[in-house]
């Protein structure tokens, strides 16, 4: 492992299923901190990424087709910083045994992930993070936020902002306070990245702010004049959340 992380951090990421690269894209584009260098769908692509781009830190999916992200890590002579990224918790204490940085569980949640990124500087020194270097984004900032690209621009939304989310097939419509937001990104990849907290899943389309919900019944939640529906699939868990 490499002594120092710099100021600016090239990630990798590596993972099989387009749709966690895309969730670890995103978080990666809301950190100062880091740097998106690329993505590779297999442990092979990514050899010969690295051969020709070297980076700081590898978020690695473990079960992957050909090559899995252990056999990766052992292939490798100068080998950067680690965060394994995987939905099998079987595979954790291998993974401490490689001295991996840190192992996040999927689905993950940005707070988790933040948590990752904090150890992966505490243990420049080799140390491990105080329990003040591992405070969330979240927790460090008064009024959490999130990028979405609009007409090729990144722009900040408050999620205290949120009233819902709607999908409309590759986009997504974000409705706040003052006014309404479409981009390219999949409904799924957008609720990984709200706290769970702040926001429930009420249809395979529609994603709810918790506290802007006024009134509901077994079928709607309603906010300010707009009615959301509830899903069957989904209806168990908005019951749950709301009571």
């Amino acid at each position: 492992m490499p002594e120092n992380l710099p100021i600016h951090v090239k990630c990798l990421v590596v993972d099989d299923e387009p749709l966690a690269r895309e969730v670890l894209k995103r978080y990666i584009e809301q950190m100062p901190t880091l740097e998106f260098a690329g993505e590779c769908a297999s442990a092979v692509q990514a050899i010969i990424f690295l051969q020709q781009h070297p980076v700081d830190l590898i978020f690695l999916d473990i079960r992957m087709p050909q090559m899995n992200g252990t056999d990766l890590i052992k292939s490798l002579k100068n080998l950067p910083k680690v965060n394994f990224t995987t939905a099998y918790s079987e595979y954790a204490m291998e993974g401490y045994e490689l001295d991996v940085v840190d192992y996040l569980l999927k689905p993950i949640r940005f707070d988790r992930f933040v948590k990752a990124i904090n150890k992966a500087f505490a243990m420049q020194n080799g140390n491990r993070p105080s329990a003040e270097q591992e405070l969330t984004v979240q927790e460090k900032r008064q009024e959490p936020f999130a990028y979405f690209r609009v007409d090729r621009k990144m722009t900040k939304v408050l999620f205290n902002d949120i009233l819902y989310i709607e999908s409309m097939k590759d986009y997504i419509k974000v409705v706040t306070n003052e006014n309404t937001i479409v981009t390219k990104q999949s409904i799924s990849s957008v609720e990984a990245m709200l706290p769970e907290k702040l926001f429930v899943r009420t249809h395979r389309s529609f994603i709810a702010s918790v506290e802007k919900i006024k009134s509901f019944t077994s079928e709607i939640v309603e906010i300010g004049k707009n009615e959301i529906p509830i899903g069957k699939l989904y209806r168990n868990n908005v019951m749950k959340v709301l009571s």
